[in-house]
């Protein structure tokens, strides 16, 4: 299984604002943010780099936060011929000089993508002027971007996904994930036909030195532990990718679906169409039984192409 190698990584945890939806965040008590030492994460770049890792994405709390590391960071990888791209709130951007100047600097260290993050949830603190004047510096000083507009599909978002249509910004919409702090809020039925959920499944590497199999999924499987592949300590980072790459339910993840592997598990398709995405992957892993019963499908491989 010859696969591309891309991660996010976890530079921090550390966030500027606190949005109402947010799948990163633990409200737990005793949560601490938590932050790589940067020459840790630079010599992580250089294993990356060394094991083929063809993209990274600093992502996970607010990584502009801590703007001059995240610049050397991205200085490195392009050394290295590696594409990135900086997941961010926009906060920085209040005035179109204030965006001019750090997307310059993004720029001018290479930065291959800037993801914006837009929601009706981001921009209760974040104001959505924010959001347009990184967007025409990034115009102007042509580094790709988009806008990942990330929605529960109701009415309330309509006039957001509007601003950014008159605007004529290049976004995405994204389905809310009803994890975190998200958890407690109302869901909106969607109506679909009957879908394969697909996953690209992106691992991640977490500011704890942990990497997991998917980027949303590293808090929420606490039962089997189904997505953790190893921590950077005891393992290299070629390892932790071959892991990654051999594990053929991870392969099946991405290529045959969550619905077709969740008939293997008696589930009727009525019940599938009743979950979203990551809920139907969390029904299927998080389960001991669920999971040694379709490791076993997986040993005999008893159909799943078909």
């Amino acid at each position: 299984m010859n696969q591309i190698r891309k991660t996010a990584f976890g530079y921090s945890t550390q966030c500027n604002i606190k949005c109402a939806h947010c799948v990163a965040a633990q409200d737990s008590i005793g949560h601490q943010n938590h932050k790589m030492d940067l020459r840790r994460a630079r010599d992580l770049i250089d294993e990356m780099a060394g094991a083929n890792v063809t993209a990274i994405s600093f992502t996970v709390g607010e990584p502009l936060i801590f703007l001059n590391d995240i610049l050397s960071l991205v200085r490195l990888c392009n050394k290295y011929g590696i594409y990135s791209r900086v997941v961010s709130n926009g906060f920085w951007a209040k005035t179109p000089e204030q965006a001019n100047h750090i997307i310059s600097e993004l720029k001018i260290t290479g930065l291959s993508q800037l993801r914006l993050s837009f929601s009706r949830w981001h921009q209760a603190h974040v104001n959505r002027e924010n959001i347009l004047n990184a967007a025409k510096s990034c115009q102007k000083f042509g580094l790709d971007y988009f806008i990942s507009f990330v929605t529960d599909f109701s009415i309330d978002d309509d006039p957001f996904e509007q601003y950014l249509h008159d605007n004529r910004l290049k976004y995405f919409p994204e389905p809310l994930l009803y994890f975190g702090r998200a958890e407690g809020l109302n869901r909106i039925q969607v109506f679909t036909d009957y879908p394969p959920h697909l996953c690209d499944m992106n691992p991640i590497l977490t500011p704890e030195l942990d990497m997991y199999a998917c980027c949303d999924a590293q808090n929420r499987f606490e039962k089997t532990n189904f997505f953790f592949i190893g921590n950077v300590k005891n393992h290299t980072i070629n390892e932790l990718f071959e892991k990654y790459e051999q594990d053929s339910l991870f392969h099946l993840i991405k290529t045959v679906g969550l619905s077709k592997i969740a008939t293997f598990t008696g589930l009727k398709a009525s019940e599938i169409v009743k979950y979203r995405k990551c809920e139907l992957c969390e029904k299927l892993f998080n389960s001991p039984e669920n999971l040694k019963f379709l490791r076993n499908k997986v040993d005999a491989n008893q159909g799943w192409e078909r």
